[in-house]
């Protein structure tokens, strides 16, 4: 299951952040000619404050007279690949400018990732408002990467800077280049992706050649340090990762302080997806500028989560993972940004569809539909609390534990074992699972590696919406390991949906910023709060199924559970973790779910 939250998690970040399908012209939209093609202005330089020049394409509607608003897109992807976003909006009343960041493209300067872009963003938007096209309102478009540059240039405060519309944003220090402080191979292989000047689009996407490689790395038991040189591309940015394997002071620049939080005050238009890879990092910005913002900011701070992956944030698809969605899930967000610039930059009328501060969608249970709350905390108004239990048996689907609406009697503890030197799980992670959303391969094929827990059916189609959270009491042997909880809707007839995931590893159990090593021996009570944002309407005698493990997948870094720096660890650092989860009466373990009634 790890392999596959992977795929979600991580392969959508960039490749799919490019996606430009789904404009549409006028005339496909009510039969009315479409408006003329943009005039283009090429090779257009922007200068930046160290004498760095960034290269910019700007699209302008044609023959326009009239200074207008700008958007512009800032990307290391080259700004070629949202050629068909920069058309739309300047088909539709505004200037585009497509820039590459510093290093990438024709941008002069050299690339380092999320470092550069906070001043260089806050230099571009001040030149754009200068220029004869534009009315000085200058704002932002873009997803992913596009979403991180928008927080990262907003907390500079450009005063030309109208509004964001941040869509599945990248976290520096959250959800990349590690989640959660674990890493990935993954990062290499978007490294490579945003290597030199060139888009290299088809090595990224290489996709056989990349799970080679991270089978290599898997199956030789190599250190994570030697990745990018078993990968072909020695990359000093990756060892520098490396070096700050949490979230430091080195990412805290590159994202907005507290104090920083407290100064916004322009409208943002926040965008995720329940099974975006970035949703941590969407979140993380929403909830601390919730947190910190002034009242009146927080009121003009709008959020919408689909039911979409990460590049469903800006194209959406009904189609996710194995699962299909209802046709109102397919928003048109070409249409939805320009409505809400319309709104922001042109006095216009606030977009339609922004009911209220929060939209979501709900799935499941026959009944699809939008549904909206004035804050995250209000949508849901119970807590159902279900606790772990077992008569001594939890290793599978088929001899499982329960969850019970009461703690329960029976056996107090169950155990499994995690073997880094066990390379089976690998072998049965499948290559490319178009299905990775309805799939139950990594809960039949646990290899003894983990405890699953089973629901009662439910009694009536229940509406589950917003983050869990779980409390488990684990005693290990050995001083670290990582662990990961995953959630899943069983249907009566026995298909199963992931729902939900979250993972820690055991050294940062009380602090993702301070490692502190297991206490071997003895039972410690862990707290699983990053479970990523879902809304489900469970169906009447649908079960919940969670699924405990140690992660063992070509698709992460490999914790040898030695408790020395695991980015060094080698099949020679290899302890075997045996885990007891217990749940006795004076060590309640229990999930937590937020139920709408």
């Amino acid at each position: 299951m790890r392999g596959q939250r992977i795929a979600l998690r991580f392969i959508f970040f960039a490749a799919l952040s490019m996606s430009t399908a789904g404009t549409r012209t006028l005339a496909q939209e009510g039969g009315a000619p479409p408006p003329a093609i943009p005039d283009m202005r090429w090779g257009v330089k922007i200068p930046l404050r160290d004498g760095v020049s960034l290269n910019a394409t700007i699209f302008e509607p044609h023959a326009e007279k009239e200074p207008l608003p700008v958007i512009f897109t800032f990307t290391p992807y080259i700004g070629d690949s949202y050629l068909d976003r920069a058309m739309y909006f300047a088909q539709h009343g505004y200037v585009y400018a497509l820039v590459d960041v510093r290093g990438r493209g024709n941008s002069g300067g050299s690339f380092e990732p999320f470092v550069n872009e906070a001043k260089d963003g806050y230099d571009v938007v001040e030149w754009l408002a200068k220029q004869s096209y534009s009315n000085g309102k200058v704002t932002m478009w873009g997803g992913s990467y596009a979403g991180f540059d928008q927080w990262t240039t907003l907390k500079e405060f450009p005063p030309h800077l109208a509004t964001i519309v941040p869509a599945a944003a990248a976290h520096p220090g959250v959800d990349f280049p590690f989640q959660y402080n674990i890493f990935g191979p993954y990062v290499e292989q978007w490294l490579t992706f945003t290597s030199g000047v060139t888009s290299n689009a088809n090595l990224f996407g290489a996709a056989s050649f990349w799970r080679a490689k991270a089978r290599e790395y898997y199956d030789r038991h190599l250190a994570f340090k030697e990745y990018d040189r078993l990968a072909g591309n020695p990359s000093a940015v990756f060892q520098k990762w490396l070096q700050h394997p949490v979230p430091d002071a080195y990412y805290d620049a590159m994202v907005p302080s507290p104090e920083q939080y407290k100064r916004i005050q322009v409208p943002i238009l926040t965008i995720t997806g329940h099974y975006d890879g970035d949703q941590p990092g969407a979140f993380t910005y929403y909830k601390r500028h919730m947190e910190y913002g002034t009242p009146e900011a927080k009121q003009n701070h709008f959020l919408i989560i689909g039911p979409w992956d990460h590049a469903g944030t800006r194209t959406p698809r009904r189609d996710v993972g194995g699962l299909k969605f209802g046709e109102a899930s397919v928003l048109d967000l070409n249409k939805l940004h320009t409505e809400w610039y319309d709104w922001v930059m042109k006095n216009g009328k606030k977009p339609e569809f922004l009911k209220k501060r929060v939209a979501y969608y709900v799935v499941g249970a026959g009944a699809e539909d939008w549904k909206y709350a004035d804050n995250l905390e209000s949508i849901s108004n119970h807590k159902r609390t279900l606790y772990l239990g077992s008569h001594g048996q939890a290793e599978d689907v088929f001899q499982s534990g329960a969850l019970l609406d009461q703690p329960g009697a029976g056996s107090n503890a169950d155990r499994w074992t995690y073997d880094p030197l066990d390379t089976r799980p690998g072998d049965r992670e499948p290559d490319d699972d178009a299905s990775a959303l309805t799939s139950q391969w990594a809960v039949v094929n646990t290899y003894g590696n983990g405890a699953v827990y089973h629901s009662e059916p439910f009694g009536e189609a229940t509406e589950v919406t917003g983050f869990l959270k779980l409390r488990i009491w684990l005693e290990l042997d050995v001083p670290d390991s990582d662990l990961e909880a995953v959630v899943y809707e069983v249907l009566p007839g026995g298909e199963s949906v992931f729902l939900t995931a979250a993972t820690v590893r055991a050294r940062y159990r009380e602090s993702l910023r301070q490692e502190k090593l297991v206490a071997m021996g003895k039972a410690e009570e862990y707290v699983l709060d990053n479970f990523t944002f879902f809304s489900r309407r469970i169906a009447k005698g649908s079960r919940l199924r969670l699924f405990l493990h140690c992660p063992n997948a070509p698709s992460i870094e490999k914790n040898y559970n030695s408790g020395g720096v695991v980015a060094l660890e080698t099949a020679k650092d290899a302890k075997t973790a045996h885990v007891t989860l217990v749940h006795d009466a004076e060590h309640h373990s229990m999930l937590e779910l937020p139920v709408v009634k």
